[in-house]
């Protein structure tokens, strides 16, 4: 079995333009996400799917330079983006990964692939069916024929968000879920915003450059909740 991870990006970020090549250390946050899709070790490829946009051209340039495959696609359909990415680069399920999650953790990763290659019947599998992992671990795996029946549906949200007309039918689709023992949920590791670019930039000063385990990122912000308090007011945006 196949499975290929597959990063959305674009540059047009509502609340922060531009936050994917951001620098954190040393790299831009892209750079982050790529490098860690590249170190898990069940994942066989990892694509950039960004737009045809102009605009997104500094991030193809990017991916590129940072050793994944790019695919282009409609701006506004990123369900499009990842049947591209499945079709140009064959695989039988694709982990969806954000390009704003730079702390990724390999192992973790490996866990949700691990998971759906011992039954390889699950159509969707991840770390949020119940959310304990701080927010910025996010990992998704859909079997491509489910993105292919995904594709039936009507335009809208749906197609911005590509799996959120999967795990809400489990009477449709078998889900299956990698579940932390400790809540850390209250936690917060994407960037969308100036107060989360501030928490992850600590986190990088304190920790360093090297793909980070989650279990330290964690273990960090508890030891400094001063970090943590940064940006627990920001609301995440609405699947």
């Amino acid at each position: 079995m196949r499975v290929n991870a597959v990063i959305q990006a674009r540059m047009s970020s509502t609340r922060l333009p531009g936050k994917v090549l951001r620098p954190l250390g040393g790299k831009t946050v892209l750079s982050w996400v790529i490098r860690a899709a590249a170190r898990t070790h069940n994942v066989d490829s990892v694509i950039l799917a960004t737009s045809d946009a102009p605009d997104d051209d500094p991030v193809a340039e990017e991916a590129a330079r940072c050793g994944a495959e790019v695919v282009r696609g409609p701006l506004d359909d990123v369900l499009a983006r990842y049947l591209l990415a499945a079709h140009e680069h064959p695989c039988d399920a694709v982990v969806r990964l954000t390009a704003d999650c730079p702390l990724h953790d390999p192992a973790l990763i490996a866990q949700v692939v691990g998971m759906w290659l011992a039954d390889p019947t699950v159509d969707y599998a991840s770390n949020i069916l119940v959310r304990r992992y701080p927010r910025g671990f996010d990992t998704e795996l859909v079997r491509v024929p489910v993105l292919e029946e995904q594709d039936r549906v009507p335009t809208g949200s749906h197609r911005e968000h590509v799996t959120s007309n999967i795990y809400p039918q489990p009477s449709v689709y078998r889900c299956a879920g990698v579940l932390s023992a400790v809540d850390n949920s209250d936690l917060r590791v994407t960037l969308d915003t100036r107060e989360d670019a501030a928490v992850l930039d600590a986190v990088v000063a304190a920790l360093g450059e090297e793909v980070p385990r989650w279990e330290d990122v964690v273990a960090f912000l508890r030891s400094n909740p001063h970090v943590a308090a940064l940006n627990a007011e920001v609301a995440q945006k609405p699947a």
